[in-house]
């Protein structure tokens, strides 16, 4: 779910588009029906997209726009942010961007971003994913346009489900912990949960109603320390211990992809994507894998999920902004989702377009999750929260026996300095 920035929204576009050849071919057709059509300059991301949505994308818009050319230009994740920061602060910036949902309040704090809270309306914003939307919005104004999610899932070993007799994936948090405990016999794990995966915590937490830090007039609070919080940690320690998975580190150390490619872990959780890597780890695995939202606490919701995805950014040097919003238009209008959500396995930006990924029980498993999703909170200095690992080393330290709210208390005091630090 990526660290450089966007550490969240990275790692899960790059896990679901894993395979995918880069979307880098930047030639463009003339427009037609102008001598001198107007050039629009689109970032991109590497692997966001395949060559044929970007072509098809292309071709649609110049063809509704006789006056405008399309220059999409496919940029790296590595070094993006500074890269996105300059481009802010130039006079020569792109048209429209792609970036992480989580770097819109930074990239806002410097001036650089147009605010589009008059287009909202327009965009359909009623109906925007959560996740996506709230971390575009800084302080009631919404610089970023909600663009494309993605979500964790629990990933599952059918066989495994079938030989403990269970034949319908739990709905809610009571029937997962019966079902992982009916699972984790007789040298099988019922699950791999690794004691740092800190994204599946917050989740926890917000089921409780509770955050990972709050904002109270011009200041932040770490909220670690709150009941909802520990009553967030009380359950993933639950949970944890119904299988092996290190206290100590993530899900990348080992990867849990391997570890579930051994046969004997009935559950992990993670972005759909990740059955690649386990179908890669353990080929015998494949066909063998199911999918369904993380429970919530009660039947009729899912658990809550952090979404990571992109959203579109117009800078203010942008030479072109009525054209620019134009392409944030269709980019995020309902012809571009659909073919997007199709051929990507994205989830849209929309909760009324979720439909589309029906047929496909990971991506229609990430849908309904992504309907309960959430961000971390919207400050610009969040990324140094995780580039400190203050909430992996919370955790680790309350499930090797450190007390919830004690233990929560000195990490929510390092998050309140963090989030409190002028740049």
């Amino acid at each position: 779910m990526r660290y450089r920035l966007p550490a969240t929204a990275a790692a899960l576009t790059l896990g679901l588009a894993a395979g995918l050849t880069g979307c880098g071919s930047t030639s463009q057709p003339q427009a037609s029906g102008s001598a001198s059509p107007t050039t629009l300059t689109v970032w991109f991301m590497r692997d966001s997209l395949s060559d044929g949505v970007v072509d098809r994308f292309r071709t649609d818009f110049q063809t509704a726009h006789p006056g405008v050319r399309l220059d999409i230009q496919i940029q790296e994740w590595d070094g993006i942010g500074q890269k996105v920061t300059s481009a802010l602060a130039s006079k020569d910036a792109p048209d429209v961007i792609e970036v992480g949902n989580t770097q819109v309040a930074e990239y806002a704090s410097s001036g650089g971003v147009r605010d589009l809270t008059d287009k909202v309306a327009d965009l359909g914003g009623s109906d925007w994913l959560p996740g996506l939307a709230e971390p575009g919005k800084i302080d009631g104004h919404q610089y970023g346009i909600p663009w494309y999610a993605a979500n964790r899932v629990v990933i599952y070993n059918k066989d495994l489900f079938a030989k403990a007799g269970i034949d319908a994936p739990p709905k809610t948090r009571d029937e997962w912990i019966e079902d992982t405990a009916k699972l984790d016999k007789g040298g099988v794990q019922g699950i791999y949960l690794p004691g740092q995966n800190w994204y599946t915590l917050a989740g926890f937490v917000w089921d409780e109603g509770g955050d990972l830090a709050v904002k109270e007039g011009d200041r932040w609070r770490g909220a670690l320390d709150t009941p909802q919080a520990v009553a967030g940690i009380e359950f993933y320690r639950r949970l944890q211990a119904l299988g092996k998975g290190p206290k100590d580190s993530d899900e990348a150390k080992p990867p849990q992809a391997d570890v579930f490619g051994k046969g004997d872990v009935a559950q992990l959780i993670s972005a759909p994507g990740g059955a690649a890597a386990i179908e890669k780890a353990n080929p015998a695995l494949k066909g063998k894998l199911g999918f369904f939202p993380i429970p919530g606490k009660t039947a009729d919701r899912p658990g809550a999920v952090f979404t990571g995805g992109s959203d579109l950014i117009i800078p203010e040097a942008s030479r072109h902004p009525d054209e620019a919003y134009e392409v944030v238009k269709a980019l995020a209008g309902e012809k571009f989702q659909t073919d997007m959500a199709k051929e990507m396995s994205y989830v849209p930006n929309r909760t009324s377009f979720a439909s589309v990924l029906s047929g496909n029980e990971a991506t229609a498993a990430m849908a309904a999750g992504a309907a309960n999703g959430h961000a971390t909170p919207n400050s610009a200095n969040w990324a140094a929260v995780e580039a400190k690992n203050v909430i992996k080393e919370y955790m680790t330290t309350v499930l090797t026996g450190g007390d919830p709210a004690t233990e929560g208390k000195a990490a929510s005091d390092v998050i309140t300095a963090i989030l409190n630090t002028k740049s």
